[in-house]
């Protein structure tokens, strides 16, 4: 079974939208990433190929720091992000890379 993830996201939200850090606590980060059936690393490569594709910045930093702690090593965030230049766009890629570069 994965792990739990702790956000800190989830905690400077928890005063402003208890039932929004319930839910991500307790379905997406409690049931959803610790199901078995993907592993946490399979898991953070569809999160990051999400992320690149909707050209939400926002999220990496946190996902690519989650990434490492499952297993994906830095060449392969590399590889996966230039695959997704050329299904998702090139600025897109771009942007995740100045992200990935500046981890």
């Amino acid at each position: 079974m994965n792990k739990g993830i702790d956000s800190k996201l989830l905690n400077d939200m928890r005063d402003l939208a208890p039932d929004f850090v319930k839910y991500g606590e307790h379905i997406l980060f409690g049931e959803v990433w610790r199901d078995p059936t993907l592993t946490s690393k399979e898991r953070s490569l569809s999160t990051l190929s999400a992320l690149i594709s909707i050209g939400n910045t926002e999220q990496m930093p946190f996902h690519l720091q989650l990434a490492k702690k499952n297993g994906v090593t830095e060449k392969e965030m590399i590889a996966l992000i230039t695959h997704m230049a050329f299904y998702v766009g090139w600025p897109k890629a771009a942007a995740a890379l100045n992200i990935v570069g500046k981890q």
